[in-house]
């Protein structure tokens, strides 16, 4: 796979996965270097010239006040990162903990945070050579950035704490180190803050759910669509003339997927002339549901898009345009104090994305209910058991739905509208964004497990429907349903089939429908 180039400016969403899980390298960009070269000599001046800067001369949150004397700031570099990595509970993925590496490179690429390309191009070794440090989840109030969590990544880049092996297993940094042949950073002036702040725990879990959940919603409707042909629903509320009068995006491209998705099926021919004048909100409104979702899904990528590329952490430099590819006084130049760490913008989102996922399997739940409830599902079987009584079918995964979908709606409660103070007062309003994407990481898992179950029980629906068949587009996700779960013919134990069908929706095999 051709390598990344980082220049701290247009690293989009899809390169994060990429990275993340398909192992694709990572290097600093040249024009990037020459940027992070620049702000670095400003930085160089000002230690040179004993000016005082907050974290580069001074301590940092309520300490800001106390003086590091010159031949003290080797020390105080690792007094940080040392001090800061103080990390509790589960630690983060692998792809996780890949993509916060990645997006603290790609920030710290941008020419801002006056560090030495020798620190990105150590991040970018620990990519390519797979060596991934342990972070513990819980620990970051999301401000100042994800202090705890990126201190654990630090502290690994200068051969201290632990790292995990391909299987999880932990093991010590410096052997990590040792096997991959990495020399462990001695970090300069100002290098251990730009480390340590940022909004990259929250956002490296952030995007990786919103990637997720970009493949849920377009899983859900293949799914919405098999269930609604499966209860020999009706097309028309797809219309186009009825979605070009309320045009939000999400809306219209969910019902063109469905009018294509049904497109042809025998199941809905041969049903033109009933009684029936309208279905459920369930099965009728899924554009205006699932659209609704994608337009939050969108507004997410959008944010954290801007994110991914932000310089993040505290203070900044900025290079005078007057020396520009020379080397500049720290006079010439500025060293800004601000509060671009805090991570509100994706705390927001965050909560934002986890309420629209509730909503996907809220609705998909509901959809379940009518396949299995006989009051409601169009003269299939009751549970969609074959000799119902003996067989007890889809009761229960509708239950474990019901569950699934209840607990949603507990972790869907705003992490973002709470806040506790931190540091002596000093950080006295923090964003809760990491709580935010930890709840968030549940929801995307269960939502997941929720359309799993509508997919088995669609696909179920269908085989009893037999021998009118459903459009092509649904014969070819019935197919691939089928291929890790065979029909119920009989009662069993169902979930293997559930795990292999949420495998099946997480790797996009039914998304890909759409394409």
């Amino acid at each position: 796979m051709k390598a990344l180039h980082l220049n701290g400016n247009d690293l989009t969403l899809e390169a994060v996965p990429e990275v993340a899980s398909e192992r694709r390298p990572v290097l600093l960009a040249p024009d990037a270097r020459e940027a992070v070269d620049r702000a670095r000599a400003v930085v160089d001046a000002l230690v040179a010239e004993n000016r005082i800067s907050y974290a580069i001369t001074t301590g940092v949150g309520k300490l800001s006040d106390v003086r590091i004397a010159p031949d003290q700031i080797r020390e105080l570099q690792v007094n940080l990162v040392r001090s800061h990595a103080v990390g509790v509970g589960e630690p983060l993925s692998i792809p996780e903990t890949r993509a916060m590496m990645l997006l603290r490179a790609n920030s710290l690429s941008k020419g801002h945070s006056g560090v030495r390309p020798a620190v990105i191009d150590t991040i970018c070794e620990f990519l390519n050579r797979g060596v991934t440090p342990l972070v513990p989840s819980q620990g970051s109030v999301g401000a100042s950035g994800d202090l705890a969590p990126l201190a654990h990544l630090a502290l690994a880049l200068i051969g201290e704490g632990e790292c995990l092996d391909e299987t999880g297993n932990r093991f010590p940094g410096t052997e990590a180190l040792r096997r991959a042949q990495i020399t462990p950073l001695v970090l300069e002036a100002k290098e251990a803050v730009s480390l340590i702040n940022g909004t990259q725990g929250m956002l490296g879990v952030g995007t990786l759910a919103l990637w997720e959940g970009e493949i849920l919603v377009d899983s859900a409707d293949v799914i919405g669509a098999l269930t609604l042909d499966a209860l020999r629903g009706t097309d028309v509320a797809f219309d186009e003339r009825i979605h070009k009068v309320r045009p939000h995006a999400g809306q219209f491209k969910t019902a063109a997927n469905l009018r294509r998705l049904l497109d042809g099926s025998q199941i809905r021919a041969s049903h033109r002339d009933c009684a029936r004048v309208q279905d459920a909100y369930s099965l009728r409104c899924i554009p205006q549901v699932h659209g609704a979702i994608r337009d939050t899904l969108a507004h997410c990528r959008e944010v954290m898009e801007i994110e991914i590329n932000s310089a993040v952490d505290n203070p900044l430099v900025f290079v005078s345009t007057a020396h520009a590819g020379t080397t500049a006084s720290a006079a010439d130049n500025a060293v800004l104090s601000g509060g671009n760490f805090h991570g509100e913008p994706i705390a927001f989102v965050l909560d934002f994305l986890a309420i629209a996922l509730s909503a996907l399997a809220g609705i998909s739940e509901r959809r379940i209910e009518r396949l299995v409830n006989p009051a409601l599902n169009e003269g299939l079987p009751a549970f969609l058991a074959p000799g119902a009584g003996l067989n007890s079918g889809f009761m229960m995964p509708q239950v474990t739905a019901a569950a699934l979908v209840s607990e949603n709606k507990v972790l869907a409660h705003p992490a973002s509208v709470d806040s506790i103070t931190t540091s002596g007062n000093k950080e006295d309003y923090v964003s809760m964004g990491m709580t935010a994407a930890l709840k968030l990481k549940k929801i995307v898992a269960n939502t997941r497990n929720v359309l799993a179950i509508e997919a088995m029980a669609a696909a179920q629906a269908l085989d009893f429907v037999a021998p009118l068949k459903t459009s092509k587009h649904g014969q070819t996700a019935h197919a691939a349903i089928r291929a890790v779960c065979p029909t119920m013919d009989k009662d069993r134990a169902m979930s293997g089939d559930l795990a292999r069908l949420a495998g099946l929706i997480q790797r996009g095999k039914l998304a890909e429908m759409l394409r």
